[in-house]
């Protein structure tokens, strides 16, 4: 109760200090000072910033292996979507990737999708490399590389914009994404420099991982370690939490289980701090399980469900998808990832794949490339000790990091938005 009613008054504080000071004087305000709680609450109508209820939009559909087969497990499968908002003018494009386990459709994807299309730009929102559609129709291996996966998003940017071509008159490109998308992003930017197709005028990385796989493990061990009666009762958690989750899911109408998901019904659940960091671990975990997966099976199984079995609509799949919420984002890695890997390239060994999944391994570039900006929290749970100002040392001026937020969590506040279309306009932010 007493927790109940300061969180009361500090809403209605919040609500009246909002009223109080004008939007253009007051400094940056955060009400959600435990960056968990940042992460996962949204933000109070009051601070959140004024997007239209509607843009114009279509949704197209890109077949980018025409000859690959689809196994029968897959069926609803058939071809990688992705969604267009278009001016009625000449303007810029910019590309969006989704987040870790997103697809281009999800909420935060498309708030982000209007507040871009409202400073003035043509906007195409793409699919993450780790989520199901993904790895089914545009995944060339296994997803989890960052070089590959560049690779692969920059086949599917290409594919999409040829597809959107004749409706739009660009004026130049830019390119952003968040968390595992900005990390993505400053890949595929590095690519572009090289094979020289849409020549960025601006990229933005909102929120990326510093070390990828240090960011993932500490996610994964959100989960284990908040485990109510510790990591020997996952079986009887989990399968309570889906209960719930089933349940809230009826109330809200179908939805997609993701992290987007998972966020909008711990709010619906009785609040729990304890439970709170295992929500996030989990909606990670999920993400996590769905990719795996999904890749063990378009590439033959042998991993996660057995070497060449045939799924088909009718299989039951529980016991698979208990199986891979088990596994862990370190176990994929070091046993199905890097021997896959290393099958490809005699020269490939663990310690080399973990570099490829650092930002450190493209610093030069990043501190020389002056289109490139970063907008990132203090805060920011998926960050490890001393991330920060690593970030501060590479990216100097061209970055904005706000001191609360969480990991996202403060994404449509007015002055992030603001720095996110100041940098991408040509803005110093």
């Amino acid at each position: 109760m007493k927790r109940l009613f300061a969180s009361i008054i500090l809403i209605m504080a919040c609500l009246w200090w909002a009223k109080s000071v004008s939007a253009d004087s007051r400094p940056y305000f955060y009400p959600f000072v435990n960056p968990y709680v940042a992460t996962v609450m949204e933000l109070p109508k009051a601070f959140e910033v004024k997007l239209p209820e509607e843009v114009p939009t279509k949704e197209y559909t890109i077949d980018v292996f025409p000859d690959l087969k689809i196994p029968d497990v897959f069926w609803y499968e058939d071809g990688l979507p992705f969604s267009l908002a278009y001016q009625d003018h000449k303007a810029p494009l910019v590309f969006v990737v989704a987040g870790t386990g997103s697809r281009y459709n999800t909420p935060r994807m498309v708030k982000l999708q209007k507040a871009l299309h409202q400073a003035g730009f043509h906007v195409i929102s793409i699919t993450s490399p780790t989520h199901m559609d993904f790895v089914v129709n545009a995944s060339k291996g296994l997803p989890g590389d960052s070089l590959r996966d560049a690779r692969d998003l920059y086949r599917v940017m290409k594919l999409a914009y040829e597809k959107v071509k004749p409706k739009i008159e660009v004026s130049s490109f830019a390119l952003t994404g968040y968390s595992l998308g900005a990390f993505n992003a400053a890949f595929i930017a590095k690519l572009d420099d090289e094979q020289k197709r849409f020549n960025f005028k601006r990229v933005l990385l909102i929120n990326p991982p510093v070390n990828l796989y240090d960011s993932v493990i500490a996610l994964d061990k959100l989960m284990v370690e908040n485990i109510p009666g510790g990591p020997e009762k996952f079986d009887q958690w989990f399968r309570g939490l889906v209960a719930k989750l089933a349940a809230v899911s009826k109330e809200m109408g179908h939805t997609e289980l993701s992290g987007d998901f998972i966020y909008n019904a711990y709010k619906r659940l009785p609040p729990s701090e304890e439970n709170l960091a295992a929500i996030i671990g989990t909606a990670f975990r999920m993400s996590s399980a769905n990719m795996i997966f999904t890749a063990d099976v378009m590439n033959g199984g042998g991993y996660i469900v057995p070497k060449n079995a045939r799924l088909n609509n009718s299989t039951s799949l529980t016991k698979y998808a208990m199986v891979s919420y088990r596994t862990r984002f370190e176990d994929y890695f070091n046993e199905y990832l890097l021997p896959y890997y290393e099958k490809k390239d005699p020269y490939m060994n663990r310690q080399a794949l973990l570099d490829r999944s650092k930002l450190q391994s493209i610093e030069p570039y990043l501190k020389s490339a002056s289109k490139i900006g970063l907008v990132h929290n203090e805060d920011d749970i998926i960050l490890m000790p001393g991330e920060i100002d690593y970030l501060q040392g590479v990216f100097g001026n061209r970055a904005r990091i706000f001191p609360t937020g969480g990991h996202m969590g403060n994404m449509f506040h007015p002055d992030v938005v603001r720095s996110m279309i100041d940098f991408l306009t040509g803005k110093e932010i």
